[in-house]
């Protein structure tokens, strides 16, 4: 039996169907159980997807299939991440950076996973009722001496190698840093939004370092054992 991820996309063009796997010219699929496995290419003839080519097609794509995760090989670079991440955000599909079989770490208790988290949700709850005044004035500060973006988001990985979006108070311009953005940086100020990926889950007031994408390309077997733990919030504040 036939299966196919990729819808039929008739006005672009005919896509080839193979037995739960797929090639393209940067990447290989692989088909398992719900789970879209995003692999380095190999050395065999690929048919051409255009979905791998354009954002929006893949997200088409992602949306009328049956996958319910992604796992992606970072040995693939910064820019296929990246493309495959803002994918599956719009799709809105979990994706996971691929581990070494045998990095694949145990999970942490539930207990003190429960503990951890109701800990983490209080403290950033209190800290953003206590400081939302200044991220009110700061909100403010930005939009009247540099209207734009108030806010920035960066990929960055997070427990057991699942991606999510940070977020930051945008401290650039046009193309350059503003002077409240250098004092903003300067004091960790524009780290505050990041207490809503704490109430989220995605970030933690204790854990290990928060990598980002381009970071995962260059991980070592001796980093890649902290992806089992929450990102943590940093900057002295």
């Amino acid at each position: 039996m036939t299966t196919s991820i990729v819808p039929s996309l008739q006005e672009h063009s005919s896509i080839s169907q193979q037995p739960q796997s797929y090639h393209s010219q940067y990447c290989t699929l692989q088909w398992r159980r719900g789970q879209l496995l995003v692999k380095s290419p190999i050395n065999l003839q690929q048919p051409y997807l255009p979905s791998l080519e354009n954002e929006q097609l893949l997200v088409e794509c992602l949306k009328h299939s049956p996958v319910t995760l992604v796992t992606i090989d970072p040995q693939l670079g910064d820019a296929a991440l990246r493309f495959w991440a803002d994918a599956c955000k719009q799709a809105k599909k979990p994706i996971f950076i691929r581990l070494p079989f045998k990095n694949q770490l145990p999970k942490t208790s539930n207990y003190i996973r429960v503990i951890q988290r109701v800990i983490d949700w209080i403290l950033a709850l209190f800290v953003l009722l206590l400081v939302s005044p200044v991220m009110l004035v700061l909100a403010l500060l930005m939009q009247m001496y540099s209207p734009g973006l108030l806010f920035s988001y960066e990929w960055h990985i997070g427990e057991r190698g699942k991606l999510f979006q940070s977020i930051k108070f945008c401290t650039t311009g046009k193309q350059s840093i503003t002077f409240l953005g250098f004092l903003m940086r300067k004091y960790g100020l524009d780290n505050l939004p990041k207490l809503f990926n704490v109430l989220r889950g995605d970030m933690s007031f204790i854990g290990s370092r928060c990598w980002t994408l381009a970071d995962a390309v260059h991980l070592s077997l001796e980093d890649a054992e902290q992806l089992n733990k929450l990102s943590v919030i940093s900057n002295p504040w």
